[in-house]
């Protein structure tokens, strides 16, 4: 008998991860604009940033400089829960 389960590269499955944790960030940050000060709002909208970089490359006649920073808020921590439930019974 064949699986008629789909399966996702490693790559895909990290790529949507990141694209829910950059969405619920987003709406994190949208959402902080509306929360008056408080608890509610420090609990919700506490974020850690997770850097790499910056790294430069010099090419004498041009410097690319690269870098990566997330910024992960609980809001962001349930929009990857979201599109990981989803992903999981999407195949």
């Amino acid at each position: 008998m064949e699986s008629s389960q789909k399966k996702f590269s490693f790559l895909f499955i990290v790529g949507i991860l990141l694209l829910g944790a950059m969405v619920g960030s987003l709406f994190g940050e949208l959402l902080k604009m509306a929360i008056p000060d408080g608890v509610v709002k420090e609990v919700f909208l506490r974020s850690i940033d997770i850097m790499i970089g910056p790294g430069v490359i010099d090419l004498i006649m041009f410097s690319i400089t690269l870098g990566f920073t997330l910024k992960l808020n609980l809001i962001g921590i349930i929009g990857i829960a979201i599109v990981y439930y989803f992903l999981r019974y999407w195949r």
